[in-house]
């Protein structure tokens, strides 16, 4: 199959980022024709007046709706795309100019219907980002689950930076309104209707996330929150490690009060591993700072995701409360 690519890129209120976005994508080494298709999902502060300094540049189609979420402005774009392969950003990522001639030369020799890439922080992204973005990506925190290890068939790709195809989208019709959550969702559903998924370690991205410590604890707090609903959704992909965070929350509160007690053996254990996080970013980034601040992201990570995951599955799996009703802010009306 002949692959021609649609970006589907959905944005609420960020002007500044879709300019650096769309800055990348000038100079992406790519020879083929391909489209952008930009979402405005009800924005007040809207990308319009950027958009229109591309035009001349790059194939954009630019569309206005109300905000009905991420997931539906996704599959609002992928319907108006011309496209038979989409690929799905966030409007915060900076792409490398080779992104698309390796997910295409990747995609010619294993083809997939659905992809994820890996991302990373630019080398322009404050320190508070770096450290945000070691602390989401690192082995010593997440396992790499979102893009540092090369797991073929059952990847879980992100809506950062996620390729699916026509096929594969009019299939499974898309993200649901849940979010966040809607890209674990699809990804599942697409499993159970025979497709696979896969990692292209290669299609990294550039990806901003967030820019404040406040922001980021919501993030990662509705992530916690989420996924219990996902695990009801479909019980077979519940895993033991989804607790990890929860558990490690508990830890916490268990080494110092025993250290407290005077027994220092856990909180001993506590302090090497946020050592070694302080240590390991510390390295990759050779920055000082940054190592110290990526403690505070784990913490702060682990803390998020920890108490929103067992907040959600008090209420969803044990007093067998419906989703839409209980978090209501975790959904969208479309």
């Amino acid at each position: 199959m002949e692959i021609y690519f649609s970006f589907i890129v959905p944005v609420y209120n960020r002007p500044n980022e879709i300019k650096e976005l769309l800055d990348s994508m000038v100079v992406m080494d790519y020879a083929k024709p391909y489209e952008i298709v930009i979402v405005e999902d009800g924005s007040s502060d809207t990308s319009k007046e950027v958009i229109d300094t591309f035009a001349d540049r790059l194939s954009i189609s630019y569309y206005q709706k109300p905000n009905t979420g991420p997931g539906d402005s996704r599959n609002y774009g992928m319907r108006k795309a011309k496209g038979n392969y989409f690929v799905i950003l966030d409007s915060d990522v900076i792409l490398p100019k080779e992104y698309l001639a390796k997910a295409e030369r990747f995609l010619s020799d294993t083809f997939v219907h659905c992809y994820g890439g890996p991302d990373d922080a630019h080398q322009s992204f404050s320190n508070l980002q770096k450290a945000i973005s070691y602390s989401m990506t690192s082995y010593l925190t997440t396992g790499g689950i979102r893009g540092r290890k090369n797991t073929l068939g059952k990847f879980q790709p992100r809506s950062f930076n996620m390729g699916l195809s026509k096929e594969a989208f009019q299939a499974s019709g898309g993200f649901g309104n849940i979010h966040p959550g809607e890209d674990p969702d699809l990804t599942i559903r697409l499993w159970k209707l025979g497709y696979d998924t896969t990692l292209i370690p290669d299609a990294k991205v550039f990806h901003k996330r967030r820019i404040s410590w406040q922001k980021f604890y919501i993030q990662v707090n509705k992530f916690g929150l989420v996924r219990p609903i996902l695990n009801r959704w479909h019980p077979d992909t519940a895993k033991i490690t989804y607790w990890f965070p929860t558990l490690f929350l508990l830890y916490i509160v268990f080494s110092v009060v025993t250290a407290l007690l005077g027994w220092w053996y856990f909180i001993a254990i506590l302090g090497m591993y946020l050592g070694i996080i302080f240590l390991g970013a510390t390295l990759e980034y050779k920055n000082l700072s940054i190592g110290v601040q990526s403690i505070l992201a784990v913490l702060i990570q682990f803390y998020g995701y920890g108490k929103g995951f067992l907040k959600s599955y008090y209420y969803i799996h044990l007093l067998k409360k419906v989703p839409e009703k209980q978090f209501k802010k975790l959904f969208f009306s479309k």
